[in-house]
């Protein structure tokens, strides 16, 4: 009897690496796929008459009433489906994917969910297929997957808001994804897949590779202390000459952390962020103990490109070094971290 696939479904999982891996010599070897800067979404077709489509995020809650668009579009797709992929949002007025607009969509209640839909209709970027007419393919390999998934493409001429996520074999067209195709907001790296390998729900069976650049931003405050600092919070200047917040670091290595000590003085009167809380981390509610200095130290910092509206890293960022040889006017501007330099 075929094993038919409910919700939850733990969905297989990356685990981060810093270079692209390189196929072995044998076997079936590795696909890349873009790495789109999105919300991990399973898509249940009905397997049954008067079954619902459920919409079913990465930690298993179902949120389809935050989606009727996509519920809608499920029309398209063959009944006793099962996709896996990223669902992003477009802004019609700002003419790009907005992950910010993701959020609002992701949170709506089932009565704001059509308005915003129609302000930021969302897209699913499909990259495997994990149950067809009903029966599971866990077991088959990547390959075979993403060949099935390519035909449903193709045999429903499957059109927006379903996308099928490029892939290629090739590593040097993978390379130059990450080098290239990142620029693109909304794309923030590469995932490889061995060609061979099943579906291992709640595995970390896939490597995914994050473009990162390297910029500068200036050091506004600190946990820790003045002689042994944990992290930076970082700044940078809007048009106004306002400080603005654009992220903190990882906690600093020991070395780094001597480093930077010797370069912090105490924040004097007047620090642009007095009675200011930092978030712990992206989304968080809990909040950082922090001790403000004088914003006049730049930090060399390497960064994702997960970058919110107006230039906030979501992701901590990596300290690398002390720019002495630069001053605060030195660094980009408020709104700029999603254009850094490259490495």
């Amino acid at each position: 009897m075929a094993v038919v696939l409910r919700p939850p479904v733990a969905p297989m999982l990356a685990q981060a690496a810093e270079t692209i891996p390189v196929p072995p010599r044998s076997g079936p070897g590795l696909g890349y796929e873009y790495k789109f800067d999105g919300h991990r979404l399973l898509v249940f077709t009905p397997d049954r008459p008067g079954g619902r489509v459920l919409l079913q995020t990465r930690r298993g809650a179902l949120v389809q009433d935050a989606f009727p668009d996509l519920v809608t579009a499920a029309a398209q797709l063959p009944d006793g489906l099962v996709l896996d992929g990223e669902v992003l949002a477009w802004d019609l007025e700002a003419g790009a994917l907005s992950f910010e607009g993701l959020q609002r969509r992701a949170a709506a209640r089932a009565r704001n969910a059509p308005a915003l839909a129609a302000r930021l209709p969302a897209l699913y970027v499909a990259f495997d297929i994990l149950m067809a007419d009903g029966t599971e393919l866990l077991t088959l390999p990547y390959v075979e997957r993403r060949r099935r998934l390519e035909v449903l493409f193709a045999a429903r001429a499957l059109t927006s808001p379903w996308t099928l996520c490029p892939m290629t074999t090739d590593t040097a067209t993978a390379r130059e994804w990450l080098e290239s195709w990142t620029d693109v907001p909304g794309l923030e790296g590469i995932v490889a897949k061995p060609m061979g390998a099943p579906y291992l729900t709640g595995r970390r069976g896939w490597t995914k590779i994050k473009r990162r650049d390297t910029s500068e931003a200036i050091v506004g405050a600190i946990t820790g202390t003045l002689t042994h600092p944990q992290l930076l919070v970082l700044g940078r200047h809007d048009t106004d000459g306002r400080l603005r917040t654009v992220g903190r670091t990882t906690t600093l290595r020991p070395e780094q952390a001597r480093q930077v000590a010797g370069h912090l003085a105490p924040a004097g009167p007047g620090h642009p962020w007095e009675g200011v809380q930092f978030a712990a981390s992206w989304g968080s509610r809990d909040v950082l103990d922090v001790t403000l200095v004088r914003p006049d130290a730049v930090a060399e910092i390497s960064a994702d490109r997960a970058v919110d509206h107006g230039g906030v890293w979501r992701h901590p960022v990596r300290f690398k070094r002390l720019r002495v040889d630069m001053g605060p006017g030195d660094v980009p501007g408020f709104g700029e971290a999603s254009r850094p330099r490259r490495p």
